[in-house]
């Protein structure tokens, strides 16, 4: 009798596909011993609009814009953009986040044109544009394109032929500057020709992306071969394949040389950690993995550390070398502000 019925309602299920109802229901009260839950699916198809969505115990599900999402229903309370929940001209919320019902779930859900309108249990109402939230769940942020990356070695890059951007033009246009960005973005390198070969002028220049980041040596350094300063940098030797500030809390990324004693671990970790720190030197000493520039003045290098290592060779004769650090949030949010995916 219970398989009768059930094919029965499997062929009620697909004439009403077929006929493409706006909102169905689908209930089954004489299976509660086998199928405990009610199963409730609500479905849009129309030539502007295909939407579905279902109402699960402890979540949210939604179908639009090709994309499958799932939201938990704290999250949906917790993004309520309404008067009282959210401040419009500060952008931060005014509701307690901590004043959540952990357990809340809607009281109903219903959609107007493109928005879905949720009452929760004390009736406050919030209310969703379809497309706010695919732009902020979870899958939809898997599906996010942003600026490209190249994994590349000196082959690819000097196979590219990246371009470099004149000093006037990024200085003074926002397509120059957009140029830079999209090739730094893109390698984790880039030049800047023709720039006056001085502090001030290099200033000038960092300061056209980014917030220059005051560390220990100052807001920008400016050094010559001097061993009394007791760094290996200030020297004439060679420097190997490193990042910079690696004793900072929010260090740059690896160095060889600024390592303190391993003094944390056991014997039997510190062991696994040479084997790892020897492989990884070996593919940073690959020649094929390094790319040699010979710097000249009015040439300027900007080098993503979370990305690129840089050193040296040793040389003979007088070198004069200025330079700074930038926050990497501001060069993001640059990048960003030229429409760029950073």
């Amino acid at each position: 009798m219970w398989c009768h019925r059930l094919s029965y309602l499997q062929r009620r299920i697909q004439d009403l596909l077929r006929r493409r109802v706006t909102h169905w229901t689908l209930q089954q009260p004489h299976f509660k011993s086998l199928l405990p839950l009610t199963v409730h699916w609500h479905h849009t198809a129309s030539k502007s609009l295909n939407c579905a969505w279902q109402q699960h115990e402890d979540h949210f599900e939604l179908q639009y814009a090709n994309t499958v999402m799932r939201f938990d229903y704290v999250w949906l309370r917790d993004h309520c953009h309404s008067a009282s929940c959210y401040n419009c001209k500060t952008h931060q919320r005014s509701l307690d986040t901590a004043s959540i019902d952990l357990c809340i779930k809607p009281k109903t859900i219903r959609r107007d044109e493109t928005t879905l309108f949720f009452t929760w249990p004390d009736d406050h109402v919030t209310k969703y544009d379809l497309d706010w939230l695919v732009r902020n769940s979870y899958e939809g942020q898997k599906q996010k394109v942003i600026q490209p990356r190249i994994l590349w070695n000196s082959e690819i890059y000097q196979q590219a032929q990246v371009p470099s951007v004149d000093c006037q033009s990024f200085l003074e246009t926002n397509e120059g500057l957009k140029n830079f960005m999209q090739n730094f973005l893109l390698y984790g390198i880039a030049f800047v020709e023709n720039v006056p070969p001085t502090q001030e002028h290099t200033e000038k220049l960092a300061k056209r992306i980014s917030l220059i980041r005051e560390t220990i040596y100052g807001r920008m350094w400016y050094f010559t071969s001097d061993f009394s300063r007791g760094d290996t940098a200030y020297t004439k030797l060679a420097l190997d394949r490193h990042t910079d500030t690696t004793y900072f809390q929010e260090p740059c990324g690896y160095n060889n040389y600024d390592r303190s004693v391993i003094n944390t671990v056991p014997y039997d970790v510190v062991h696994r950690w040479y084997t790892a720190h020897r492989t990884l030197t070996i593919e940073l000493r690959r020649p094929e993995n390094e790319f040699w520039v010979k710097l000249t003045p009015g040439r300027v290098l900007f080098i993503d550390n979370w990305r690129v290592l840089h050193g040296r060779d040793s040389f003979t004769g007088y070198r004069q070398l200025c330079g700074c650090y930038l926050t990497r949030d501001d060069v993001l949010n640059t990048a960003r502000l030229l429409g760029l995916q950073a």
